[in-house]
């Protein structure tokens, strides 16, 4: 990788593109630090220390700590995110976004034009929830309109920067836009855990102790590297033979080729759907009075908390793994939910049939869509169950042995997804480059 970036420097275009993508994240590093207009920032400061719930800390961490901080960025890139998926369970409910969908280049405009739009409304809403909810509780000192409305105005308009520079990043730099703020917001947080785990298990311990304690904390992050390196580029390939036809005088087609489904079809989708729907209770309950709630639900929530799970060493607490239980049923759901609406085997089929190919052994039209859809629900499994993995290993890290780290499994899955991603594009650009000029010469 290191060799790649080297190589790429040398290359004028490339170069700009990655000094212009390095510019942007600069400028989101310094709107992190800035804060909202008439807030107070010891306060949320304060407040955000006494929290135990694990909704808030896996916010403040793909915020980059914006959310701590309270800045103008503080909703980061959530409501994009959010809309964006929003539009992908849409376009299949929605005929006409599907429509949409399939016009090429001028349909996903529109579809880029209308997630736009949601994601500046969604982010209003949040806005306003974090304005009115937070400043009721000491956020702005001075609670007026004039002072709310800024605050509203302040974020939204933060969130719709971010969605911009992303874009920008997308058009001029290198890598998927929205996916590098996304992850140079968790990289950000990596050295506060880091010393966290220190501090822990380290620092101030017997020489063995402290070297044993680094050994398995090194050990254990390398292994989950490795493991989301070999989940992202696990393919199960199906063969292809296209039959022989005759052009005029010669035979034409008898190729070969093959169908590549991913084992991880649905990427980091299945994590953040069910942590969303774990976590929004428990995000609602801090924009409203907790005091007098029912006994009952606040039970309920302690299971929702991932904070609680894997806590065997205390008898109460056991309880509560039931939580990571339904955590990871809803991984396995989602994993099928989100590949059934993004992979249409009925559509390949069709597409082969049409273009004279087929899978040996196996015949066209339905057959061929059936033998897809098995093999497919196959790998989704062994997909489902690598994520499940890599996610799981932090929190029994944490309730086993009280670590307290903001980054997760899902926050190294984006990390190392898209490190590969953007280093794969940096490699096909300097690749037409090179191309270029071949043929120049």
């Amino acid at each position: 990788m290191l060799t790649t970036l080297k190589n790429a420097f040398k290359i004028k275009e490339i170069r700009n593109r990655l000094l212009f993508t390095l510019a942007m994240l600069v400028v989101i590093r310094i709107g992190s630090q800035l804060p909202v207009p008439g807030v107070d920032r010891s306060f949320f400061a304060e407040w955000f220390a006494q929290q135990t719930n694990s909704a808030v800390s896996f916010f403040d961490a793909v915020t980059g700590g914006s959310f701590l901080n309270m800045s103008v960025l503080a909703l980061n890139i959530n409501p994009y995110i959010t809309s964006s998926i929003i539009m992908q369970l849409l376009t299949i409910a929605i005929p006409k976004l599907e429509e949409m969908q399939r016009d090429g280049e001028e349909g996903r405009k529109k579809i880029v034009t209308i997630t736009r739009y949601l994601t500046v409304g969604l982010a209003l809403v949040q806005a306003s929830f974090m304005a009115i909810g937070f400043g009721r509780q000491g956020l702005i000192p001075d609670m007026n309109a004039l002072n709310i409305i800024t605050c509203i105005v302040a974020l939204t308009a933060g969130s719709a920067f971010l969605m911009w520079v992303g874009e920008q990043i997308t058009e001029h730099g290198v890598g998927n836009g929205i996916s590098v703020v996304l992850t140079i917001n968790i990289i950000s947080r990596l050295p506060q855990d880091l010393k966290g785990l220190y501090d822990q298990f380290v620092k101030g311990k017997a020489p063995a102790t402290a070297i044993l304690a680094a050994v398995i904390i090194i050990a254990i992050f390398i292994a989950m590297v490795v493991m989301v390196i070999i989940l992202n580029d696990a393919v199960r390939s199906i063969p292809v033979q296209y039959a022989k036809k005759m052009q005029g005088r010669r035979n034409v087609g008898g190729a070969s080729s093959s169908i590549p489904l991913k084992v991880n079809t649905s990427g980091v989708i299945p994590i953040i759907f069910a942590q969303s729907i774990l976590t929004l209770p428990l995000i609602i309950t801090q924009f409203v009075n907790t005091e007098n709630m029912n006994s009952v639900w606040a039970e309920i929530l302690q299971y929702f908390n991932s904070n609680n799970w894997c806590r065997f060493k205390e008898v109460s607490m056991i309880k509560y793994s039931a939580g990571l239980l339904v955590y990871i049923a809803m991984v396995i759901f989602f994993a099928y939910f989100y590949t059934s609406i993004t992979f249409n085997p009925l559509m390949v089929s069709d597409n082969l049939k049409r273009q004279g190919g087929f899978i040996p052994g196996i015949r066209p039209g339905k057959p061929t869509s059936d033998y897809l859809n098995k093999v497919l629900n196959y790998i989704v499994f062994i997909g489902a169950v690598g994520l499940i993995i890599i996610c799981v290993l932090p929190y029994i890290f944490s309730g086993v042995f009280g670590a307290d780290v903001a980054t997760t499994g899902t926050s190294l899955i984006i990390i190392v997804s898209v490190v590969i991603e953007t280093v794969k594009q940096i490699e096909s650009m300097m690749l037409v480059r090179n191309y270029k000029g071949f043929l120049e010469n």
